[in-house]
């Protein structure tokens, strides 16, 4: 408990925190709509935002927000026009956004300051107070989409066609979703690095859908797994003097790990307490446009489920996305 004495311990672990929360809860509906790697490339793009902060001597952190907004949107244009040039698109704008950021560093007057690094691989012991202000700033925005939004936003990750006909705007949360996983990954960036940032976004999400059986559950245990290992990490980190960004995101991993091995032996015991429970359902409400049991479509075979309240799908398999 003596790191707690030092005000930079304390700034980081309320950062930790805050990226605990944030990341993961964005990272439910990436997989769900099996996104995962999204958070990587705006990674990538976010770089030159830090480079262009070294460049004016203003905020790398206000500056990647903008540049990863920009790019998130357009990523997500590209995604939505779904032509066969698409891929090639979005690499040229990942690998341009990393090599421009490189460049926009070097020839800065900060070039020689070290302070690259940082945000490739996270330096959650530097965080100051103005950077703590804007983290918590930026994670109460994402976290006020993703939780207040959960019905609309799983709709268009689970049936964009569903969702299109219920009266929900498909197109503006896809651009919203995009945009708050830009804001994540400037969230996170001080504290695990652009290079590892999408981990923190996926892995804890991917830990807990083993051993949940609803997405309500399974964000609640994510971002529960989140908080979790990105305390443990920094705490790690401070003992163990190595970087917090790799620490955190190695438990994670042992984390999904030791769920795996779990998840087995849980749904054994689960069948055996009530073998005729059915499959998996989703707890997550439809927004009211939903206007009979004809309007929801199912995601695998069988009868249509009775309304749209209450949608049954197949048990989930390893490597699929969220089944609840």
């Amino acid at each position: 408990m003596e790191m707690l004495q030092f005000d930079f311990m304390q700034r980081a672990l309320v950062a930790a925190v805050l990226v605990g929360i944030t990341a993961p809860a964005v990272g439910v509906y990436l997989v769900q709509r099996r996104q995962a790697l999204m958070g990587d490339g705006i990674g990538h793009v976010a770089l030159t935002g830090v480079g262009l902060g070294f460049l004016f001597q203003t905020s790398p952190v206000w500056m990647a927000v903008l540049v990863c907004v920009l790019g998130a949107v357009v990523m997500e244009l590209v995604r939505s026009r779904g032509n066969q040039r698409g891929d090639i698109a979005l690499a040229m704008l990942f690998y341009g956004g990393m090599a421009c950021g490189k460049l926009l560093v070097s020839v800065s007057a900060q070039a020689g300051s070290g302070n690259l690094e940082s945000y490739l691989w996270g330096s959650i012991l530097t965080v100051g107070p103005s950077d703590l202000a804007t983290i918590a700033v930026l994670a109460a925005v994402v976290v006020a989409v993703t939780f207040g939004l959960r019905r609309q936003l799983f709709a268009i990750c689970q049936d964009e066609e569903f969702a299109r006909v219920t009266g929900i705007p498909v197109r503006l949360l896809n651009l919203l979703l995009a945009v708050m996983a830009a804001v994540t990954v400037t969230v996170a960036m001080r504290v695990v690095g652009l290079l590892l940032v999408s981990a923190l976004m996926v892995v804890p999400v991917a830990a807990a859908q083993q051993v949940t059986r609803s997405f309500r559950a399974t964000q609640a245990a994510a971002v529960g797994l989140g908080i979790t290992v990105a305390v443990l990490g920094v705490a790690g980190s401070y003992q163990a003097d190595v970087p917090s960004g790799p620490a955190i995101v190695l438990l994670a991993i042992a984390a999904f790990a030791l769920l795996g091995a779990l998840a087995g032996p849980l749904a054994a015991r689960r069948h055996r307490a009530a073998p005729d429970a059915g499959p998996d359902v989703c707890d997550v409400v439809l927004p009211a446009q939903s206007t009979g049991p004809e309007a929801a479509p199912t995601s695998g075979p069988g009868p249509a489920p009775a309304g749209p309240e209450e949608r049954r799908e197949s048990e989930p398999s390893a490597g699929r996305g969220l089944a609840q």
